[in-house]
């Protein structure tokens, strides 16, 4: 094991100015609002998201399902937790005969009365298309309907795919931080 820090930027978006464009979202998914039950559902698909991710380095909890569910246990249970940002995303294609729970989101209200964005993730085979913009839009309208002016996330400088998706909806890099994490060296 050793300690590697890593970069991760804080960006930042206004909920004031008008949102990003966003086309249909596919006919084969559906967004469903939070709901209390929904603890497991959310753990999971957070663990299929980011265990084989950058972010699992450096957030061991979300390589590990158990530190998922305790990690979503938690953001639901703060006071400052937003349910209107809070989304799970659902396939119904594919002759499945029943839903595939693919994509989640979560809202909290920072210390600073900031809406934050907390673990955007979308399980492998769905991505490509466009539904982690619909995540984002869907919780940031969240976000302004409690009546907040602003909203952040942090993100994994390595993450270029994420960086690039969020400057593209308008975010700005407003702060750069560092994350020490243990890692395994093989």
């Amino acid at each position: 094991m050793g300690v590697t820090y890593f970069k991760r930027f804080r960006m930042e978006v206004s909920l004031t100015d008008p949102l990003f464009a966003i086309g249909q979202l596919p006919s084969d998914y559906r967004l469903v609002a939070w709901e209390d039950t929904d603890v497991a559902a959310h753990s999971e698909v957070k663990f299929r998201s980011f265990c084989y991710e950058i972010d699992a380095n450096v957030f061991p909890c979300l390589g590990d399902r158990e530190g998922c569910q305790r990690l979503m246990g938690e953001i639901a249970r703060r006071e400052s937790f937003v349910p209107q940002a809070t989304w799970l995303l659902q396939y119904h294609g594919g002759g499945l005969g029943r839903s595939e729970n693919c994509g989640t989101i979560q809202g909290i209200v920072d210390s600073s009365g900031m809406g934050s964005l907390q673990n955007v993730g979308v399980t492998p085979l769905h991505r490509g298309r466009g539904l982690g913009t619909h995540l984002m839009y869907q919780s940031l309208l969240g976000f302004r309907e409690i009546g907040l002016q602003r909203a952040a996330l942090e993100v994994t400088a390595q993450n270029l795919g994420a960086v690039r998706l969020y400057e593209r909806l308008g975010f700005r890099r407003v702060k750069t931080v560092y994350k020490v994490a243990e890692v395994a060296y093989a």
